[in-house]
């Protein structure tokens, strides 16, 4: 018998749960394919959303599965309403009445929406939404740690929802990966939440974000990431992929008009310092570095007031609301500052080993990394070591 061909063009509101379906019955597409009477390129080419399936074709992969064609395929209607886990972005409103826009991003087999206002002052505006809370619809029935779940009205596409990859974290070229990504694969795009070291993991392991970003040097040893992450995440269920290695310092106004050279230099009276939030790399380095100068923080003139992030700490010291703040390389030169280097860390990206089998675009984001127009792209920033870009850490 002759093996079955399957195609022509998938229209845009096609749903396709083929990969999702497949790995969750522990098939490769070989496997698949064998049971199937097709070929492996046709799995390949009908997860990859290239080629419709024919109705025979689809009805022979819902034998095999053990479902129903509509389990794996169907049609999507404009306006499509979801149910999500509603996530405040950090520093925003709570209020989900005062915040419509949302982002969608589903991790682990489960929606999670957080309003673009969470992306910052200048993303929120350029960012378009993936959908709209239904207002009058919001509860907390489902609530998992007093998280509500609300009804989402989609405005885009959600097999390209679906796709998307949501990464929490400080590094602000976590955009640029994504545009890379985009210009590889067409439907597939990284959003990005700015929040600090340890936040980034907790949300990693709270399941809203498939991809979490650390920068924590080991205070005793000097080594980045691995020390912290071997005491607090479960052995053999997650990959860590070195982003870059960057430069992390202080951050002056041009000329350094205060002359600040080292952390003793916070003590005196006429400079006021910008911290980074509890948990932060920026802000473990500062007490780091205050504690090897027989400091402490509250000696240290600004020390309880925090910055979302490594730019929001350059724009301050620019505008002169404070006079110096740890940060890195290239935010200081995104915005013109005089910068101090203190030590060169990993930012390294940690991803569940189940995610990379299970997310239809998280092996692309990790090609892109590892691409030499990507790779170039950072290293031109400043501030960026990318001979380990893509390096797989042994955790």
């Amino acid at each position: 018998m002759s093996r079955q061909s399957s195609v022509s063009r998938v229209p845009s509101t096609f749903l396709n749960r083929l990969k999702e379906v497949r790995t969750a019955r522990g098939l490769s597409q070989g496997e698949l394919a064998a049971r199937a009477d097709i070929t492996r390129q046709a799995i390949s080419s009908i997860e990859a959303n290239r080629y419709l399936p024919t109705t025979v074709v689809a009805l022979q992969l819902a034998r095999v599965l053990n479902t129903s064609v509509e389990d794996l395929f169907s049609l999507q209607s404009a306006g499509e309403v979801i149910e999500a886990r509603l996530i405040d972005a950090p520093g925003s409103a709570s209020s989900a009445g005062s915040l419509p826009r949302v982002k969608v991003v589903k991790v682990n087999g489960r929606y999670c929406a957080r309003p673009v206002t969470g992306l910052g002052e200048v993303l929120s505006y350029t960012v378009a939404a993936d959908g709209f809370l239904e207002l009058q619809e919001a509860s907390r029935r489902g609530r998992s740690s007093d998280v509500p779940v609300v009804r989402v009205r989609l405005s885009r596409d959600r097999q390209a929802i679906e796709q998307e990859i949501a990464v929490a974290g400080c590094d602000p070229a976590i955009f640029l990966a994504g545009e890379h990504l985009r210009r590889r694969k067409d439907q597939t795009s990284v959003v990005g939440w700015t929040m600090g070291s340890t936040a980034a993991l907790q949300a990693l392991q709270r399941g809203e974000v498939h991809v979490a970003g650390i920068h924590l040097t080991d205070d005793s040893t000097g080594e980045s990431n691995l020390p912290f992450l071997r005491r607090h995440l479960k052995a053999g269920a997650y990959e860590v992929i070195t982003f870059a290695t960057w430069e992390e310092g202080l951050l002056v106004r041009p000329g350094n008009p205060k002359q600040v050279q080292t952390v003793a230099d916070f003590l005196r009276g006429d400079v006021t310092v910008i911290n980074r939030e509890e948990g932060a790399g920026a802000r473990l380095l500062l007490d780091q570095r205050l504690r090897a100068a027989g400091l402490v923080g509250s000696q240290v003139k600004g020390y309880e007031r925090t910055a979302a992030s490594h730019l929001h700490v350059a724009r301050l010291v620019a505008e002169g609301q404070a006079d110096v703040g740890v940060g890195i390389r290239s935010a200081a030169q995104s915005y013109g500052l005089d910068f101090i280097p203190l030590q060169s860390a990993r930012y390294d990206l940690v991803v569940p080993k189940a995610y990379l089998s299970s997310h239809p675009s998280l092996n692309h984001l990790f090609d892109t990394l590892a691409s030499r127009p990507f790779r170039s792209e950072i290293a031109a920033i400043g501030g960026y070591d990318t001979t380990d870009t893509g390096k797989l850490q042994a955790l």
